[in-house]
């Protein structure tokens, strides 16, 4: 058992119909059919989001989304349509919420991994591979890769893991030439990412997008490249060998794992609330990320 472990109510908000209750955003549709996406607080971890949440979180995702979008323009076309607040909209909205095209979405999860570590790291254990694809001999946790690979997975619903799939998986579900665009266009948008990320002293170890069409033209969607989307690790500090330090959920994860939250993550309880140590210091994580990768202070 896993999920919300307190789901919220929606919003009601006048000309707004809302549509999902994701991890992290809230989904509506405007009367212009337009999709109204609001980035809350809430933290996932270990398949379930938390009773407490992180302040300014949605906020600091919204942004950092945005400020991707704008270094991607030339290489795939985005969703976004305006960050204007829909009239009647709460305050809190500010800054966490953006208008964007309704596209036809595909239904696989683009991941680009440059580095071995995670779920990647537990296949390669088993058989050298990853996603299927042949890697050679000595890799350990934390190692570059010869070259970006593109290894794909099935969306999961709220509660449950994604599950890693093949590329001819992929092609057979959503056709060849879909297949191709994805592959091409995830690994062409982790490159360009990995090499700004690089000159700011951050490694991008892994991440994964979300892709729509919008009629012919291929769009990415939802959020992109933060640190609930993708490993980001401080470049000062790697050292492959062992789990690498990293700007996400690293002390929410560490502290539901250890013996002071008192909590069985084998169990089907919930996990409890965060201590406040932890909810700062995670905060801090996700600050310092926005800083380091657009040079700007987070006010």
């Amino acid at each position: 058992m896993s999920g919300f472990v307190e789901k919220p109510e929606p919003i009601q908000v006048p000309g707004l119909v809302h549509l999902h209750t994701g991890k992290v955003r809230e989904l509506y549709q405007n009367e212009a059919g337009d999709l109204v996406m609001v980035a809350s607080d809430r933290m996932s971890a270990y398949d379930w989001v938390l009773p407490t949440e992180i302040p300014d979180k949605g906020r600091i995702l919204t942004q950092l989304s945005l400020w991707w979008f704008d270094q991607l323009a030339d290489l795939v076309p985005n969703h976004v349509l305006s960050t204007e607040l829909p009239p009647g909209a709460p305050a809190d909205w500010v800054g966490r919420t953006t208008v964007c095209r309704s596209l036809q979405m595909v239904p696989v999860e683009c991941v680009a991994r440059g580095y071995l570590t995670g779920s990647g790291l537990v296949e390669y254990d088993e058989s050298r591979t990853v996603c299927g694809l042949a890697l050679p001999e000595g890799l350990v946790d934390g190692s570059e890769l010869p070259a970006p690979i593109f290894t794909p997975a099935t969306k999961a619903a709220v509660g449950e893991h994604d599950e890693n799939v093949s590329y001819e998986e992929v092609a057979r579900q959503v056709g060849a030439d879909t297949a191709a665009q994805l592959r091409q266009a995830t690994l062409a948008v982790y490159s360009r990412a990995r090499d700004i990320a690089r000159d700011r002293g951050i490694i991008l170890a892994d991440t994964k997008f979300e892709f729509g069409f919008d009629g012919e033209e291929l769009v990415i969607a939802d959020e992109v490249l933060t640190p609930d989307s993708s490993r980001f690790w401080p470049a000062d500090q790697w050292e492959p060998g062992h789990a690498q330090p990293s700007y996400d959920k690293q002390f929410v994860r560490d502290w539901l794992t250890s013996p002071a939250s008192g909590w069985d993550r084998r169990s089907e309880q919930p996990p409890p609330r965060l201590p406040q140590e932890v909810v700062d210091a995670t905060r801090a994580k996700y600050v310092e990320a926005y800083e380091r990768l657009t040079g700007t202070s987070w006010s």
